[in-house]
């Protein structure tokens, strides 16, 4: 087998590794230091759209993978995720924004629809194929391979790439979703549990107003 398809190889995991660092920590590294706020979802999307297709072009990949495990979706689970965001989310407004809660049902309820609408199609599937089947898939060769350790690195990826927002409410808050939607694909064998309940924790993060915090024109850096 070709070195270009060999990924359990030396060579091929010494490439891996590289790529690897590049995409995720290189370019968040990079977006959240160097480059001015307006940039970060151009950024975010190209990343997207990178991802996607080192993910089309893994080995062994096929799409299809991605419905595996669609009937096996915890809805309990689900609702925990909600209810817990939910709560914590409300302690989390409460403490550092209290102006901010639940902003756009007040004001803007037509934004806030969109947003429950639009958030699982264009962002949490988008970082869910992208932090979840493209990580373990095309870079499993190079993962530890205790498997709660692996999810550990996976949680902590997810928030660097979330670092360019300059808050450890968003950073603290991807790390905990991260370690839960990676549990639900690596662990239970659901991407849709993964992408259901980050959908989930998202809209609720908006509706009740923590969507301040993911918002690039409030970034500030500190520094």
């Amino acid at each position: 087998m070709g070195v270009a398809f060999d990924q359990a190889g030396s060579t091929g995991k010494a490439r891996l590794r590289a790529e690897f660092l590049l995409f995720y920590i290189g370019v968040p590294l990079v977006t959240a230091v160097f480059l001015p706020p307006s940039w970060m979802f151009p950024v975010l999307f190209a990343m997207t759209g990178g991802g996607l297709v080192l993910l089309a072009v893994t080995p062994g990949f096929h799409w299809r993978e991605l419905a595996e495990g669609s009937n096996q979706v915890s809805w309990r689970l689900v609702l925990i995720v909600g209810l817990a965001t939910a709560i914590l989310g409300t302690v989390i407004i409460h403490w550092t924004a209290p102006q901010a809660f639940l902003f756009l049902i007040r004001t803007n309820p037509q934004l806030m629809l969109m947003i429950a609408l639009l958030y699982p199609i264009l962002s949490a599937l988008p970082q869910e194929i992208v932090f979840r089947p493209l990580f373990f898939r095309r870079y499993g060769p190079i993962l530890p391979a205790q498997r709660s350790r692996a999810i550990l690195l996976n949680a902590g990826i997810f928030s660097f790439a979330h670092l360019m927002y300059w808050s450890w409410i968003v950073v603290a808050m991807t790390f905990v979703g991260g370690l839960i939607f990676a549990k639900s694909y690596r662990v239970r064998g659901s991407f849709a549990e993964a992408v259901i309940a980050h959908s989930v924790a998202g809209v609720v993060i908006f509706a009740l107003g923590l969507g301040v915090f993911f918002y690039s024109g409030n970034v500030t850096r500190p520094f």
